[in-house]
């Protein structure tokens, strides 16, 4: 049975634990969120001992060669001795300057950090809220000469940190926030590549960001942007989209509404269905999945029959909180 080391006091550890299920058994505060290894918000750093592979993926480069760690996806083949998880990840302060409703359930949010983020279009940060719990929203924004960055935060009923996002902060409130993290951004292609983004509620906001990124770098390939809510209203950013549309000619957008009463410009279904139908044989596409757990990892796998290598499969599944899931019938948010 291994032993994990915390600041000098050593707690067992079951053959069947994650190090964050341990400590947590024992009483340690480890910040964590979604517990299935997309928030990052549970990394902790090893000092000393053996960290499964498994447990550093999707991690940066960086991060690895200096020994840091998912807590949740860590299953120890040994004695740990790790430092303390108050310092493992580095928070820094960031000021509200923009906050407005950009649907009933969702709310869009400015932030300029103290110092500036290095991020891609399409990462995600972790907002720590004053008590400590932390949940993870996507970057909607592009990394150019500004400050700022950007968030849509959906609202979800019993939601811990959305509703404290959306009823309280304004502007001039101070938040806490990590450094950006994740995989699911654009990289310029050598080739004239064609690209599908499918995105359901503010899924849309990496995707966003990923389709003004690839387009100001010039990318010759179409662009097949598919965004999908159960109502017209959830498609919060039809009209930017729209003029997108209109402005490049390898930018398509397709709007879509799965529930009743569809408008006549927008496409009946699901947006995950109307793109796979569309699409043809996906070799040589780059495929970017933005929102629902069941919709990315379904339509990941559909992408991979259609021909998409899994290396060009770029996927942000958000998963919603643990301690949300009991009030939460949906995620449509990036964790709430």
């Amino acid at each position: 049975m291994p032993t994990i080391t915390v600041a000098g006091s050593s707690y067992d550890c079951t053959d069947e634990e994650t190090v964050l299920d341990a400590l947590s058994r024992h009483g340690v505060k480890v910040p964590n969120s979604c517990r299935k290894g997309a928030c990052h918000s549970c990394m902790m750093r090893v000092m000393d001992g053996p960290v499964p592979a498994k447990a550093q993926a999707g991690l940066k480069e960086n991060f690895v060669h200096e020994g840091y760690f998912l807590a949740c996806q860590c299953q120890p083949d040994g004695d740990l001795t790790l430092a303390s998880p108050n310092g493992a990840a580095a928070f820094q302060q960031a000021t509200v300057v923009f906050a407005e409703p950009l649907a009933d359930t969702v709310q869009r949010v400015i932030l300029r950090p103290e110092t500036a983020l290095r991020y891609r279009a399409g990462q995600f940060v972790n907002l720590r809220r004053p008590d400590g719990l932390i949940r993870s929203y996507s970057l909607a924004s592009l990394p150019d000469s500004v400050p700022e960055f950007e968030i849509h935060v959906k609202r979800l009923e019993g939601g811990a940190v959305s509703n404290w996002i959306c009823d309280t902060l304004k502007p001039g409130s101070n938040v806490e926030i990590g450094a950006p993290m994740g995989t699911c951004f654009y990289l310029p292609a050598r080739d004239p590549q064609n690209m599908l983004l499918i995105g359901t509620g503010t899924g849309l906001a990496p995707l966003f960001g990923i389709a003004r990124d690839a387009l100001l770098s010039g990318h010759q390939g179409d662009i097949h942007f598919y965004h999908g809510s159960r109502t017209r209203e959830g498609l919060y950013f039809h009209h930017s989209l729209r003029d997108m549309h209109a402005a490049h000619g390898n930018f398509h957008y397709h709007p879509c509404v799965s529930g009743q009463d569809v408008p006549d410009d927008c496409i009946a279904g699901r947006a995950d269905d109307i793109a796979l139908q569309d699409s043809g044989d996906l070799a040589g596409w780059r495929v970017f999945l933005c929102g629902l757990p069941d919709m990315v990892h379904a339509t990941r796998k559909q992408a991979y029959l259609k021909g998409a290598s899994l290396a060009d499969i770029h996927a942000d599944a958000f998963e919603l909180a643990a301690r949300d899931e009991e009030s939460a019938t949906e995620r449509t948010a990036a964790t709430g």
